[in-house]
C-alpha cells in the first residue's frame, strides 16, 4: 500500500530536506557532529548495549537520515548501506563519508517501500532506529522490505519511541492520553512544528508533517506476516530525545520522566530473525 496520498510523502520529504542542514550543525545534542568527525562511534545506550558485534557484517540502515549512525557502524567494522528518502540527507551522508575517509559506505536515495528494488544484494543485518515508523503508514509493506533484504538467518534490529508514549501529550504537569492507537493509514496525524528537536532556533518553512502511531501488536504482526520471528522485545524508561517538556537528562544523551511521575515506558526495542518461510 505504501503512501495512500502522495502529498503526505511529499510534505514529509520537504520537512526532512530542511532538517538536514540544521541537524548537521548540531554539536552537543542529538547528533554531536563535532565528536563524530573526531572519531566517535558511540550509539545511544539502548542499541549500543543490544546490537552486538557488527564487524564483517553486511548492514542495511533504513531511514538513515544523513548517515551518522550508519558511519558509526562502519567504524565498528560493518559494510554499510544507508537508505533515505531525502535527497538532501543522502547528499549529506555522502559528504560525511568522504570527510571521514569512508568512500566504501554506500548511500541510496529511495522511499523505504522501494528499498528492496533500489538496493542490490542481501544483508546480514537490517537496522532502523529512532523516529522511523511514525513516518510510515503501512507496516506490512515495511516488514516485507526488511524480509526481502535479509540474507537467510539474517537479523533485524529496531528501536524507537514506545507506542504508548506516543499516544500521550503533556498538559500542565500531567501526561494526558491524546492520540488513538493504530492511526488509520488514510487518516494520519497532522502536525505543524516550526522547530526541529535539536534546540536550534531556525524555523522550518515546510512545517507540516503527516505521521502514524503503530501499536506493538501492529509492529509484531507485520513482522510475523513477513516471515520474521521476534527473538527479543524490551521496553525502556529512557529515550534519546526530550519526549515531553517535563523530561530530564538521564545521562549519555538520554532522557527520562522526572522523579514523582509514574514509571512509564518511553522506548521499545526488538530483534528478529528471518525464519525458514522468509528465507
Amino acid at each position: 500500500m505504501a503512501f495512500s496520498d502522495p502529498a503526505h510523502l511529499a510534505a514529509n520529504r520537504a520537512n526532512w530536506d530542511e532538517r538536514v542542514a540544521i541537524h548537521r550543525r548540531d554539536r552537543t545534542g542529538s547528533y554531536r557532529t563535532a565528536a563524530f568527525l573526531a572519531g566517535d562511534d558511540v550509539l545511544h545506550p539502548i542499541e549500543d548495549g543490544e546490537l552486538g558485534d557488527v564487524a564483517g557484517a553486511r548492514l542495511l540502515h533504513l531511514q538513515c537520515h544523513f548517515g551518522m549512525d550508519t558511519l558509526r557502524l562502519a567504524r565498528r567494522g560493518a559494510s554499510v548501506t544507508g537508505v533515505d528518502f531525502s535527497p538532501a540527507a543522502v547528499a549529506g551522508a555522502r559528504e560525511m563519508a568522504a570527510a571521514i575517509g569512508r568512500p566504501d559506505a554506500r548511500f541510496v536515495e529511495a522511499n523505504v517501500y522501494d528499498a528492496a528494488e533500489a538496493v542490490p544484494g542481501l544483508f546480514d543485518i537490517v537496522y532502523t532506529t529512532w523516529g522511523t515508523i511514525c513516518w510510515l503508514p503501512d507496516l506490512d509493506g515495511w516488514a516485507r522490505v526488511i524480509a526481502a533484504k535479509l540474507a537467510p538467518g539474517g537479523r533485524f534490529y529496531f528501536a524507537d519511541g514506545h507506542p504508548f508514549m506516543l499516544m500521550l501529550e503533556q498538559v500542565g504537569d500531567a501526561l494526558v492520553p491524546t492520540f488513538g492507537q493504530d492511526t488509520p493509514v488514510d487518516q494520519p496525524l497532522v502536525f505543524e512544528e516550526a522547530l526541529t528537536y535539536t534546540g536550534d532556533e531556525t524555523r522550518l518553512a515546510s512545517a507540516r508533517t503527516y505521521e502514524w502511531i503503530h501499536s506493538i501488536s501492529r509492529i509484531l504482526g507485520a513482522l510475523g506476516r513477513a516471515g520474521l520471528t521476534v527473538e527479543t522485545l524490551r521496553e525502556h524508561r529512557t529515550i534519546p530525545w526530550r519526549a515531553f517538556p517535563m523530561c530530564v537528562p538521564a545521562g549519555a544523551g538520554m532522557y527520562r520522566l522526572p522523579d514523582g511521575q509514574p514509571a512509564l515506558p518511553l522506548a521499545l526495542s526488538l530483534t528478529a530473525r528471518l525464519d525458514s518461510r522468509g528465507a
